[in-house]
């Protein structure tokens, strides 16, 4: 018989896995700095509203980042 010397599956689904997390937490943590840039551009062209909303943008976008980098670490502490 011949060792498994690498775990093919496990090894393919930590990339895939890594792949995505990586481009998804990039992507949230983009919408928080084009949040940012927006209220700021919004607060000077005196739209409350819009800045507003930007704001809004930018601070889910960051508590987005923060949680997937939280639950990342709870993922591998736990294994």
């Amino acid at each position: 018989m011949l060792a498994t010397v690498v775990e093919t599956k496990e090894l393919l689904q930590t990339v895939v896995v890594s792949f995505v997390a990586g481009v998804g937490v990039t992507f949230i943590f983009s919408v928080a700095i084009w949040g940012t840039a927006r209220f700021a551009e919004l607060s000077r062209n005196e739209r409350p509203l819009a800045a507003g909303a930007a704001a809004a943008l930018a601070v889910a976008g960051f508590l987005a980042t923060v949680a997937a980098i939280a639950i990342g670490i709870v993922v591998m502490t736990n294994k």
